[in-house]
């Protein structure tokens, strides 16, 4: 491909119409590149702003000053993959399993940065957000709206699931919107509890036990001591990629 045709399938890719239209007089002139140049990096700009708003990532600590040191135990080179995004590109899910405090959360807003950083759509919300919102729908057209809207993303982070209470409804829900996304979405979840544990006082991980999410996760990062639970409800091929144990444990 020659400069001149690249400088083309540019303007062509910005849709800059009116410059294509009077191309074969304008094409050899210098300011042509320097405007593409602009417009491109302008572009790209008021994207990742977009995106960030609509992520809804929040303020976090950035694993750069994560203290590495809490907990004891830690499996870096496990993290640093999934910060690589590969899962993305498989529409692989991602569990983080782990006590409050370990760091479950700074580890999946790092993670959803990332993502919208390298151009990905992304949204951050917790379980109780995200399932009071769809539960207070009262049609089903305005509830299908709203699963679209969740199903969309390229990541959707979903954090603090099991920490509440909910109904059945809300367990419904949750494996509605997981089989919408299955083998087509990344999703993330954060969790207090293997699914499958003794204490099931978050009634949607009977539902979450026999979704898409836990039967497609072959990236399991386990945060804390859970392993008495591994086995619970995981299905052959789960992989347990890295473990984090607090100080003392």
């Amino acid at each position: 491909m020659t400069p001149l045709e690249s400088l083309r399938r540019r303007a062509e890719t910005l849709h800059l119409h009116g410059l294509l239209a009077h191309w074969p007089e304008l094409a050899d002139s210098t300011w042509v590149e320097p405007l593409l140049a602009w417009e491109e990096a302008e572009r790209a700009r008021r994207s990742l702003e977009r995106r960030l708003g609509c992520a809804h990532i929040g303020r976090f600590k950035p694993l750069a000053d994560f203290d590495w040191n809490w907990p004891t135990q830690c499996d870096r080179t496990a993290i640093s993959e999934l910060m690589g995004l590969d899962f993305l590109h498989s529409a692989t899910n991602v569990i983080l399993v782990g006590s409050s405090g370990l760091g479950k959360s700074t580890i999946a807003q790092n993670i959803a940065y990332q993502a919208v950083l390298h151009g990905h759509t992304v949204l951050f919300t917790t379980a109780g957000q995200l399932l009071n919102d769809l539960a207070a729908l009262d049609s089903d057209s305005a509830l299908r709206r709203r699963l679209r809207h969740y199903a969309a993303p390229s990541l959707l982070v979903v954090d603090e699931v099991g920490y509440l209470s909910y109904s059945n409804r809300h367990a419904d829900l949750l494996f509605e919107l997981i089989n919408r996304r299955h083998e087509t979405r990344s999703t993330l979840i954060t969790t207090n509890r293997l699914c499958g544990a003794p204490h099931k006082r978050f009634n949607a991980e009977l539902k979450l036990m026999r979704s898409p999410l836990v039967r497609g996760s072959d990236l399991m990062l386990f945060l804390g001591l859970f392993a008495a639970h591994k086995g619970a409800g995981l299905e052959q091929g789960d992989q347990l990629i890295g473990r984090l144990k607090a100080p003392g444990a």
